[in-house]
């Protein structure tokens, strides 16, 4: 396998940025619903996506940077990340959630990845527009996935996915090596191996051959 791709949160990171933006207007609670419905794919992502960010009109540019600074990896990501940089593996990372905070989260831990596909949150008059933009609200995983296979000469069977959320079956299906991240129970029946650690996901490209 010579490209991963990885989702962000719950799977890189424990951290759920659109709670986290949540939190400084006080709909953190609201967010978190929304997302575990989309999770669960009671609802469809991008409206799931439009709901999330119209929550966070008028959220400061000062208060957003702030939660931002709060995502984190989690523990085992970088050094996972690092390793497969060093064999050699294309990695990215493909994400309904928000460039600043994917990118925060890797300049804290030193680290880089080949290629980021993610959303953003446009401000207007230093304020969230309560709006969205990106290739990944109404654009599937399995489409940005593709797109990087080629760019990169890979045929899609010699990619691993490693995801949690139902908006991550795409990418999933499409992959020669689909990785459940501790997966909800829509997703679970589509993974050719469940993960619930960095250290055992690291454990498993080993035993595969990824590393």
């Amino acid at each position: 396998m010579t490209l991963v791709a990885f989702d962000f949160d719950g799977t890189l990171s424990d951290s759920e940025m659109t709670v986290l933006l949540g939190e400084r207007l006080g709909v953190a609670s609201e967010m978190a619903e929304i997302t575990e419905r989309a999770m669960n794919d009671e609802i469809g992502y991008a409206e799931s996506l439009r709901e999330r960010a119209g929550l966070l009109e008028g959220l400061a540019r000062k208060e957003a940077e702030a939660a931002y600074d709060e995502v984190r990896l989690r523990p085992g990501a970088a050094d996972l990340i690092e390793a497969l940089n060093a064999a050699g593996v294309h990695t990215a990372v493909l994400t309904g959630g928000f460039e600043r905070g994917v990118e925060r989260a890797l300049e804290r831990e030193g680290v880089t990845v080949d290629s980021i596909v993610a959303n953003r949150l446009p401000m207007e008059d230093g304020e969230l527009t309560g709006e969205v933009e990106g290739p990944l609200i109404e654009g599937t995983k399995d489409d940005a996935l593709r797109r990087l296979a080629s760019a990169q000469g890979v045929d899609p069977e010699d990619t691993v996915a490693v995801g949690d959320g139902a908006n991550d079956l795409p990418m999933l299906r499409v992959a020669g090596l689909a990785v459940g991240f501790d997966p909800k129970p829509a997703v679970e029946p589509h993974c050719d191996e469940l993960v619930a650690e960095m250290a055992a996901l690291r454990r498993s490209f080993e035993n595969r051959g990824v590393l």
